[in-house]
């Protein structure tokens, strides 16, 4: 499998990567209270450059955006110098390396918010268990709906992020319109029940992830910038009954906009719900014309298969490289991987089951 399309170089825009594994974004929670980067995140990263293109953790935009322990985030000088430490330790080796842009909106509590409710398109709880909160495990929260203010308040964030990003030393940035968080909230019928210009239609409901991107693209060209979606996920209590409609709509006008990737959610990892099957990335496939991203669940081979097929460009993996920072070169020479289930060790702060798996010595 030596001579796979997955080891093969692919171009975004003007970027080269060396082979067709992305590492995919996933929170670790290393950041610490002050959510700034650490000599410990650029160690993670670096060890895992392996990959063709290396997508961050998600990263808040902006205090209001908070909603998980430790995450990192883009909107201070303090965060901006601590991304610049990752961003240098990876350029020597010419891994393209994308931050994500994240608000969680409903998917927090007011304990992260100084008593304050977390915020959503419209005022519908998550139906959960718990969120994990500095004070302890508490039931979620029913949001308040944004204003038309706020909205245009959380654009401008989404600018200032892209402009931090790139003063960051980044190759692009990847917004996450996916798994339930913010931009997912305005396009799911269920979480979004606004009666205003960003709700009721799919164009309405679309509004609001299309003013964000448009301020990135004031910031970014349009190839250093990929989006998320998750047209299967349930994660977050997500899930409405006009998804196909919905995710072909989207795809359809972030096509005009010339990006340089769709990174689509295809996997059921996550679940599904809907009426109807799974979407699946030859439907996205006949309505993007860019660099399709395809990610959730896959092992080497499936990911092999996607490509050959001619329905993804690149697939992301996410689980493996927790535990098998050198995955590629596994990949590439058939070498056993560590086994990546255990989940004790991903949140927790400090380098084990962060830092210290070792490369395969073959």
């Amino acid at each position: 499998m030596k001579n796979s399309k997955l080891f093969e170089p692919i171009s975004i825009g003007d970027l080269r990567l060396n082979n067709r594994i992305a590492m995919a974004p996933m929170t670790r929670g290393r950041a610490g209270e002050e959510r700034v980067p650490n000599n410990l995140m650029a160690e993670y990263y670096f060890q895992r450059s392996g990959a063709g293109l290396l997508i961050t953790e998600a990263t808040v935009i902006s205090k209001q955006g908070i909603g998980w322990i430790g995450s990192p985030g883009i909107y201070t000088d303090e965060m901006v110098e601590g991304w610049k430490k990752i961003t240098e330790k990876i350029k020597p080796t010419g891994t393209p390396i994308f931050l994500q842009l994240w608000h969680c909106g409903r998917v927090s509590h007011s304990d992260f918010h100084e008593g304050n409710l977390p915020v959503s398109a419209s005022a519908v709880k998550l139906n959960g268990d718990h969120i994990h909160t500095p004070f302890g495990a508490k039931p979620y929260e029913t949001p308040r709906q944004m204003s038309i203010d706020e909205i245009k308040t959380t654009v401008s964030d989404y600018r200032k992020a892209a402009e931090n990003a790139r003063a960051a030393g980044f190759s692009g940035v990847e917004i996450h319109g996916a798994n339930g968080y913010l931009i997912n909230q305005f396009l799911d019928a269920t979480t979004n029940q606004r009666n205003d210009q960003y709700g009721g239609s799919l164009e309405n409901r679309f509004r609001f992830f299309k003013e964000v991107l448009e301020a990135i693209l004031e910031v970014w060209p349009s190839n250093r910038v990929g989006v998320r979606i998750s047209p299967n996920g349930v994660f977050n209590d997500m899930g409405c009954d006009d998804y196909r409609e919905l995710y072909l709509f989207v795809a359809n006008e972030i096509n005009k906009l010339t990006l340089g990737y769709l990174h689509i959610m295809d996997g059921l990892a996550f679940g599904f719900h809907g009426k109807g099957e799974p979407m699946s990335l030859s439907e996205f496939r006949n309505v993007f014309q860019g660099i399709i991203i395809g990610n959730c669940g896959y092992t080497k081979e499936s990911a092999q298969e996607r490509i050959a097929e001619g329905n993804a460009d690149i697939i992301a993996i996410g689980r493996p490289f927790i535990t098998n920072p050198d995955l590629p070169e596994r990949f590439r020479n058939n070498w056993p991987l560590n086994p990546s289930e255990d989940m004790s060790l991903w949140y927790t702060p400090g380098s084990e089951g962060y830092t210290n798996y070792e490369p395969y010595k073959p």
